[in-house]
């Protein structure tokens, strides 16, 4: 039995996905997350992604009150979504957040690079949060498989090779 598993070799799985730096930043906009991210695609992933499948890596984050008289209150609930993609013709990876930014990279890598260190986002504006209220903050990044094509996530559930995602990063916040 050993014998057949050292001629196998190492069986291919996701990675996860490590949260290297967060934290929140008030400017005068609003509040901002700023996030570093560490993970790699396994050979599956990087497959599906130059044979035109796009990816989606959504961030959430959460904001929640304490109190001590009730629930605790959820102040802010946002998410970001960055969709990865590749076109053969132009040999050409295409980053863009969903709604503002498109990017154009000639390697994977570089593509990447936009997915591990996003721009900071704006989660909530400038009076949306309690002056010197501390805020317990949460966050998240995973590969969305549910915007997948239909044909797809059928198959991105039943495979360990589609899940890629952290834990949730906790960390305090005092609204300025």
């Amino acid at each position: 039995m050993m014998a057949l598993l050292l001629l196998l070799g190492p069986v291919a799985h996701a990675e996860g996905v490590d949260i290297t730096q967060a934290h929140l930043e008030s400017t005068d906009e609003g509040v901002k997350l700023s996030a570093t991210f560490a993970f790699e695609l396994n050979r599956g992933l990087e497959d599906a992604i130059t044979h035109g499948l796009p990816l989606y890596f959504t961030t959430e984050i959460e904001l929640t009150r304490p109190r001590w008289y009730w629930f605790d209150e959820k102040a802010i609930t946002e998410s970001q979504t960055i969709r990865l993609s590749y076109n053969v013709l132009t040999r050409q990876y295409h980053a863009a957040i969903l709604g503002r930014l498109q990017q154009s990279f000639s390697t994977l890598d570089d593509a990447l690079s936009l997915i591990r260190r996003p721009s900071r986002w704006l989660v909530a504006d400038r009076n949306a949060l309690k002056t010197d209220a501390v805020y317990s903050v949460a966050v998240r990044m995973r590969l969305d498989v549910a915007q997948l094509a239909k044909p797809f996530q059928v198959n991105a559930i039943n495979n360990a090779d589609w899940r890629l995602s952290s834990d949730w990063k906790t960390f305090l916040y005092k609204a300025e």
